[in-house]
């Protein structure tokens, strides 16, 4: 079942590329762009709650408005990812999971450009999850497929427009979770299998 709707879920996302790329042949001024997060530059907060995100992104432009490509990430979360920023379980220690969980995975992505440097992302990602024990040591395995959608602008930085900025909003979806711990699992209930809504900046070159 859960490679069923991830090889739906690709689909999906290949027929909207090719949809798109059929209808517009304007040339991009750039091919190719590689960018990371702000987050792989900022791991050195708290060791409590410091998530050690790291996360690299390659993008293949189709067109002026269509580009394709792949994310590699991984990360190690403290606690559920679908507290909401504004409650007041965030980053509230008895939200805490008893120990780590480790995600690892490389997704495709699809972005299409609205107006000017608007922009919509849809990235499908499934994720290896490592549960950890407080004294770091290994319980199980699982899967994860994570779906991110995201809305935001592309601002391109000195004279050649080569580097850029791309602060954006995101809503991350999780409808597959496998294999959970129980001493997880009684954490993770507590909330949806989504997360409303993270602020993020990017930071990238295109060549």
């Amino acid at each position: 079942m859960k490679l069923s709707k991830l090889f739906i879920s690709i689909l999906i996302l290949l027929n909207i590329v090719k949809g798109y790329s059929q209808t517009i042949e304007s040339e991009p001024q750039y091919k190719y762009s590689v960018f990371s997060p702000w987050y792989t530059f900022t791991n050195f907060g708290k060791p409590e709650t410091n998530t050690k995100h790291y996360e690299f992104q390659f993008r293949y432009y189709l067109t002026n408005h269509d580009a394709i490509g792949f994310k590699v990430a991984t990360w190690k979360l403290f606690a559920p990812m679908g507290i909401p920023i504004w409650h007041d379980s965030f980053l509230d220690r008895d939200s805490f999971y008893p120990g780590r969980l480790r995600e690892t995975g490389i997704g495709l992505t699809y972005q299409r450009k609205l107006w000017k440097g608007l922009f919509t992302t849809l990235e499908v990602m499934p994720k290896k999850t490592t549960y950890l024990s407080e004294q770091n040591i290994k319980i199980s395995d699982g899967f994860k497929l994570y779906n991110s959608y995201h809305l935001g602008y592309h601002i391109p930085l000195f004279k050649k427009k080569r580097v850029f900025l791309e602060p954006q909003l995101h809503v991350n979806h999780w409808p597959i979770n496998t294999n959970v711990p129980e001493a997880f699992k009684i954490e993770e209930d507590k909330w949806s299998n989504f997360f409303l809504i993270e602020p993020n900046v990017y930071l990238g070159v295109m060549f």
